[in-house]
């Protein structure tokens, strides 16, 4: 079963920028969480909370994408660490505005000013793909085992930040976040043996990544992946604090994270069966399937294997769908195809965290959990919809590019 993740590692300097990138993608899984946390203990208002928290995801509408762009026409290293810089600066800022009991208005403008973290996720998608991205196999592997990271990091650091919110001070979850963004930023950007050419792209690099039809049904369909997360998020904090179980919200997110990341783990041992299109839908309608069973929690215990087995579904989604991304998406505009995929999941759990928050001030917070089972429909539906759009972008995507203009069929797809 491991058998083909030894393989993926044989090439040099792949452990190098797994580890280091590992650090700032833990930061990723902390930063909002860690936001809601502090907001709730500090100013004693969910709704606010979540809106604070939302507030930096719903920036990065236009923040990631341009980094994104940044990263093809100038390299990861040159791009990641200023951004990373101000992102951490921002957030102390943050810190700083709820420690001194500054107004409302001071977090939310920090918080959407700290949204330049780089996406060290997708800048290590890119480096796979200048690995192995001739080998459809390896990069089966390698995107599973980049979703299984994913989920890792998301496993961790929910439990990180509760303990340091909890167990020392609320803003000690999100100071924490704030350090793994810089320090991991920069010890990747050092991995510079990995790092992706700049590529001189053809005469349409100008266009966007957008003016591709099929990029824009993963966009939606990832939006609302993203509204249901986020929803899952603040939902469950509130659901846990309302049974007098507060400390219980990070282990519980873990469970979800857990399940999807043993599914992705599995998952990727598979030898690929299908179309990548047919497997994308797959994965969005068994995940609308193993979210129904959340409606039905009422209490901390019904809820715990209810949680584990929501996640199961959840990374083949992700793993087909961001190597739909890549099929989709030249290599010179790759990293800012990504993020504009990355984007969209973002976008959604920004939407999701501000609906979950007004949600739980005024029902019952065991009833939000149809806000994720909702999104998880509407993810589903659009797929559905949007199925021949998708075969008919990667038919002509895969077909070869005029010399000298590589990027322009993947424009017209």
């Amino acid at each position: 079963m491991f058998a083909p993740y030894r393989r993926l590692f044989s090439a040099k300097g792949s452990v190098g920028f797994t580890l280091t990138g590992f650090l700032a993608r833990l930061a990723l899984s902390m930063s909002g969480v860690g936001t809601v946390v502090m907001v709730a203990a500090m100013r004693h208002s969910y709704a606010l909370a979540g809106a604070v928290g939302g507030s930096s995801l719903a920036a990065t509408l236009v923040t990631i994408p341009l980094l994104g762009r940044l990263v093809d026409r100038y390299g990861q290293s040159r791009t990641a660490v200023p951004a990373a810089i101000w992102s951490a600066a921002m957030s102390a800022a943050l810190v700083g505005c709820l420690a001194t009991g500054a107004p409302a208005w001071t977090l939310f403008v920090t918080n959407v000013l700290s949204a330049t973290a780089p996406n060290v996720g997708g800048m290590a998608r890119a480096r796979w793909a200048e690995l192995y991205g001739d080998d459809d196999a390896r990069m089966h592997v390698a995107n599973s085992f980049e979703q299984v990271l994913d989920e890792l990091c998301f496993v961790l650091g929910p439990v990180v930040v509760v303990g340091l919110a909890t167990g020392i001070a609320p803003e000690a979850g999100r100071i924490a976040p704030l350090v793994l963004t810089l320090g991991g930023t920069v010890l990747f950007s050092l991995q510079r043996g990995t790092e992706p050419p700049v590529r001189a792209a053809g005469s349409s690099a100008a266009r966007s990544p957008l003016t591709n039809r099929g990029l824009r049904v993963m966009m939606l369909v990832l939006l609302f992946t993203g509204s249901l997360f986020g929803s899952l998020e603040v939902v469950t904090i509130a659901f846990t604090d309302s049974l007098h179980h507060r400390s219980a919200a990070g282990p519980v997110l873990a469970l979800q994270a857990v399940g999807s990341a043993l599914a992705g783990l599995l998952f990727g041992a598979l030898t690929p069966r299908g179309s990548s299109t047919a497997r994308f839908l797959t994965g969005v309608g068994g995940m609308a399937v193993l979210m129904l069973p959340l409606t039905l929690a009422g209490s901390l215990w019904s809820l715990v294997p209810l949680m584990f087995l929501a996640g199961m579904a959840t990374s083949p989604t992700m793993i087909t769908g961001m190597g739909l991304v890549q099929e989709l998406i030249p290599r010179s505009q790759l990293n800012e195809g990504m993020t504009l995929a990355v984007t969209g999941l973002l976008g959604g759990s920004s939407l999701g965290s501000v609906l979950a928050g007004w949600s739980v001030e005024r029902f019952d917070a065991g009833d939000g959990y149809l806000l994720p089972v909702g999104a998880a429909t509407l993810a589903l539906l659009t797929a559905a919809a949007g199925l021949g759009r998708l075969r008919a972008s990667v038919s002509a995507a895969r077909l070869p590019a005029p010399a000298g203009d590589t990027a322009e069929l993947g424009q017209r797809a």
